[in-house]
């Protein structure tokens, strides 16, 4: 059964997104190898070995004047492939600022290299799916 609008001059407006916050997530995935220096022998995190991981990031903000969104998720999704192509099937602990890639580092490098692309950066997530492991780094805390 249809709703029929009571006065669709007002109801439109009630579904207007004017003054309202929102967040947007995309998500991607990526393949990479790491190792953990510094471990004593035998620890498992010591050797190198390989992930799947997914990386998700977050835009949070009010709707765009005349664009009707937070941020166009082409743009969205086109920065974060540019990221996840920088880490995949790579070595973590050779790329520059990963030396220790643990998954909170991972996250700090990522919105790094987001940030000035998406100045409405809130949020990136990492994680390995087949461990059950993720980190959160929530960028609208004050450090």
């Amino acid at each position: 059964m249809a709703t029929e609008l009571t006065n669709p001059q007002t109801d439109r407006a009630s579904l207007s997104p004017s003054g309202s916050v929102f967040e947007i997530s995309k998500a991607v995935t990526f393949e990479a190898a790491h190792f953990m220096g510094g471990k004593p022998e035998g620890h498992p995190y010591r050797n190198l070995h390989g992930h799947s991981f997914r990386l998700e990031a977050s835009v949070r903000g009010c709707v765009k004047p005349g664009e009707e969104w937070v941020e166009d998720f082409s743009h969205l999704t086109c920065m974060l492939n540019e990221v996840a192509t920088k880490l995949d099937h790579q070595l973590l602990n050779d790329i520059d600022g990963l030396a220790v890639p643990t998954l909170e580092r991972v996250c700090l490098w990522v919105a790094k290299e987001l940030k000035p692309s998406l100045p409405g950066l809130s949020r990136i997530s990492l994680s390995r799916p087949s461990l059950n492991e993720s980190c959160t780094l929530d960028l609208t805390q004050a450090s």
